[in-house]
């Protein structure tokens, strides 16, 4: 047997088209014939998706149309668990190979339908550059029955006569409802070429002082000892020391400006001032506020106006000043008395 395997393998090495290569795979190429997929090299060889991504992938595009591809779907026909599928799904979202978007049916109920596209760039390119559809030929003209010749030297036809519209349905029968258009899909993530927001400023300090500035280049040049990926160099830290100084102009701790910017790395960190530039700009904490700002507005005073009592009827009345009730100024001004009335 292991005789059969070396010779049926030396015999496929010598068909290999071409010298062998002298390191790395060496391929032997066999053409299927059936229970096959095509898949590019976009996907096999995409440098951002993970090795279980791609074989998801893979695997999604083997199987036929309506299958059921769910997380519980394929933790059922793959080895890996939930997590990895669910992580997996999602890098395919993210890259525009798998959409999922709800779909309401003709009875109010609402379903989440799954899309996959083999080529997420083929949907960004625009129509110009898409295939005209081909043209539909026109059905071939019906010929008229022809009329006998007796009636036609006896009355000649001026015009054809118009053809009695078709009925559009029979009788009694109502037209079937149009099938509901499923939505296109849309890719999630821009292309590569779409135009990129601009970064927010480095945060600078009211007043760079040299203090301020003192802290902060110690504070930057310290970072390696805690985080060897940390290591910049001169300039990096003379471009990061104002945004540093900002919160230490803002009262924040040292030690809490350091764990801020070390902790919770990613693995690995290839850019590391370009993610302390985005940590010292987004978490940047507000100023703290002033004694005055602590203490709770006063409520404003509602003035009352006490209650007096009539020197005529000994009536309560609302008045600044003591004196006469309304009534009582009405019945002495009828009189030609003086009234007292508050001012």
């Amino acid at each position: 047997m292991d005789t059969q395997q070396s010779t049926a393998l030396t015999r496929a090495l010598a068909e290999v088209p071409g010298p062998l290569p002298t390191s790395g795979v060496i391929h032997i190429t066999i053409p299927h014939t059936d229970r096959f997929t095509v898949v590019g090299n976009h996907l096999a060889q995409h440098p951002d998706l993970s090795c279980t991504a791609v074989g998801i992938a893979v695997r999604i595009q083997s199987l036929p149309q309506g299958t059921e591809i769910s997380i519980k779907a394929l933790t059922a026909r793959c080895r890996e668990g939930e997590k990895r599928i669910a992580a997996a799904l999602r890098e395919l979202e993210a890259h525009g190979y798998l959409q999922r978007f709800r779909h309401r049916l003709p009875g109010q109920k609402v379903i989440t339908r799954t899309v996959f596209c083999n080529q997420p760039a083929a949907l960004l390119r625009s129509r110009s550059q898409m295939p005209a559809p081909m043209p539909v030929p026109a059905p071939a003209p019906v010929p008229a029955p022809a009329q006998p010749p007796a009636q036609t030297q006896a009355q000649p036809q001026a015009h054809a006569p118009e053809p009695e519209p078709e009925p559009d349905s029979e009788p009694g029968l109502q037209p079937e409802p149009e099938p509901v258009p499923t939505p296109p899909f849309v890719p999630l993530v821009p292309p590569p070429t779409a135009p990129k927001p601009p970064r927010p400023p480095l945060p600078q300090p009211g007043t760079l002082t040299p203090e301020l500035d003192r802290a902060a280049t110690a504070l930057l040049s310290d970072l390696r000892r805690h985080a060897p990926q940390f290591t910049l160099s001169e300039g990096d830290i003379r471009q990061l020391a104002p945004a540093v100084a900002t919160w230490l102009e803002r009262d924040a701790h040292p030690d809490t400006i350091r764990r801020t910017l070390t902790d919770d790395l990613p693995q690995p960190l290839r850019h590391p001032v370009k993610l302390l530039k985005h940590r010292l700009t987004a978490l940047l904490p507000p100023p703290l506020p002033g004694a005055c700002d602590l203490v709770a507005p006063a409520r404003p005073r509602i003035a009352v106006t006490p209650f007096q009592t009539c020197d005529d009827c000994d009536r309560a009345f609302r008045s600044p000043d003591p004196g006469h009730c309304r009534d009582c100024r009405e019945t002495r001004e009828h009189r030609g008395e003086d009234v007292r009335v508050a001012a």
